[in-house]
């Protein structure tokens, strides 16, 4: 069985086999066009004046006898390729996979070992993140000394994507309190009744202020059945760093500190895992591993149900035949 068209399986033909006897519209085409004078003899006189002849148009219009016995043909050819109507319902599952992404904004994150800076790659390779992820609901938490909700799981991907454009260093007492980060990420996520529960941690630091222990915060998680991707950011050995001075902006060489030990440690706490992102490039295979390990499961229902649809073209062709027997005998009948 084959469709109409490629891409179009609304009307579908189960013997599209009868198609080839479209080939004799042509051949009768032909054979009507040098035939016409054999069939009807012809008388030459010098005018028609007093026979009364038909107007130019009436005799035109006689042709349309076989246009219409061809459109007759045409119909009862497509009635026996037997055409079907086919309806689709599809039912779709999504088991969604609800994602906060708890970044790290204190003023290390300027340092230049990505580009154009720490925080500005993670923000931007942070967006290309969401935009894969259709289905998902995502939520944004901003940490440096504090931590703070810059938008709570949604689905409107547009308004998080604005968001977290907006984010920058300095907005909240500077620091590093990876505890707090993350607490406020699993507060977010601890009602939800999502199949997969993920917060991704960034952070270029090591925990040195805050309320909570980090690691009592990966327990929180643990608890809440919540899986912890952690990702340290971060050149190896000495970065880069922007210095405002009154001579203008000034850069330091300064050491990358990250603690390693304890991402690697809350990661494994939750059955979740540590990446090292040394620069951009790292970065953005860092997520694409993420998004491949964190997909959301789709289960598809689909029906399907055909419907003969060969009667009105069975119709049409009755009706033409009727019109074309009319037409020749009532209003172009020939004289004896």
């Amino acid at each position: 069985m084959r469709s109409l068209l490629t891409g179009f399986d609304q009307i579908v033909f189960a013997n599209p086999e009868y198609f080839y006897l479209l080939l004799l519209i042509p051949i009768l085409v032909v054979w009507y066009l040098l035939s016409r004078g054999k069939i009807h003899p012809t008388l030459q006189v010098s005018t028609t004046a007093p026979f009364g002849a038909p107007p130019r148009w009436r005799l035109l219009l006689y042709h349309s006898l076989f246009a219409l016995r061809l459109l007759a043909l045409t119909m009862i050819i497509l009635a026996l390729a037997r055409p079907q109507s086919s309806f689709r319902r599809r039912d779709t599952t999504i088991e969604g996979v609800e994602i906060m992404l708890a970044l790290d904004i204190s003023g290390s994150m300027l340092a230049e070992d990505f580009k154009p800076n720490r925080i500005e790659a993670a923000k931007e390779i942070g967006i290309d993140f969401i935009k894969g992820r259709i289905n998902d609901r995502i939520g944004l938490v901003a940490f440096s000394g504090e931590s703070y909700t810059q938008c709570p799981l949604t689905t409107d991907h547009p308004v998080l994507i604005n968001l977290f454009r907006q984010i920058k260093s300095g907005l909240i007492t500077d620091g590093t309190a990876i505890g707090d980060g993350l607490a406020t990420a699993v507060n977010r996520l601890r009602e939800s009744q999502a199949v997969s529960k993920v917060i991704i941690l960034l952070t270029d630091g090591v925990n040195n202020m805050g309320s909570v222990d980090p690691l009592t915060a990966a327990e929180m998680a643990k608890l809440y059945g919540i899986r912890i991707y952690t990702i340290g950011i971060g050149t190896i050995g000495m970065a880069p760093y922007p210095v405002q001075t009154i001579f203008g902006v000034r850069y330091q060489q300064v050491e990358v500190k990250i603690d390693e030990p304890l991402l690697s440690k809350i990661a494994s706490m939750t059955d979740g895992k540590y990446f090292r992102a040394t620069n951009n490039e790292k970065l953005k295979a860092i997520y694409a591993e993420i998004d491949a390990l964190e997909r959301s499961k789709l289960d598809v229902k689909e029906y399907s149900r055909k419907v003969d649809e060969y009667r009105w073209l069975a119709f049409m062709a009755l009706a033409l035949i009727f019109a074309e027997v009319g037409l020749r005998f009532l209003f172009f009948r020939n004289i004896p």
